[in-house]
């Protein structure tokens, strides 16, 4: 009972994504970098330095911290770093690695001296 089951696969979706992708250009002329696993890690790290009071935010000007936040990210780089072990590009994993650790000294200076004290 051989039977071939034919699927009816929409592809429409690529040429809405394509138009969508061709109209983020904005009026500047700024275009969205493409999205890819550095990238992606990079960002992340980002965020989490602000949280942790090391980088201005953008949004206010000032450095502002929120702790919890930070180790939120913390952990979810530390999730991403176990569920992608074996799966990345040695200059990936590399990155991850580093920019975990960095933020979890940081994270740790200022859970372990929260006045920034040196004492």
């Amino acid at each position: 009972m051989s039977e071939e089951i034919k699927k009816n696969v929409d592809e429409s979706w690529k040429e809405e994504a394509e138009k969508e992708k061709s109209g983020l250009k904005d009026q500047s002329g700024f275009m969205p970098p493409q999205p890819d696993f550095n990238f992606f890690i990079t960002t992340l790290g980002l965020q989490a330095s602000i949280f942790l009071g090391v980088v201005v935010s953008p949004e206010t000007k000032q450095k502002e911290e929120n702790l919890p936040q930070a180790k939120f990210i913390i952990d979810t780089l530390t999730m991403l770093k176990e569920k992608t072990q074996g799966n990345l590009k040695k200059e990936e994993a590399q990155l991850l690695e580093n920019i975990l650790y960095e933020l979890q000294v940081q994270y740790v200076s200022k859970t372990r001296n929260p006045e920034g004290d040196n004492k």
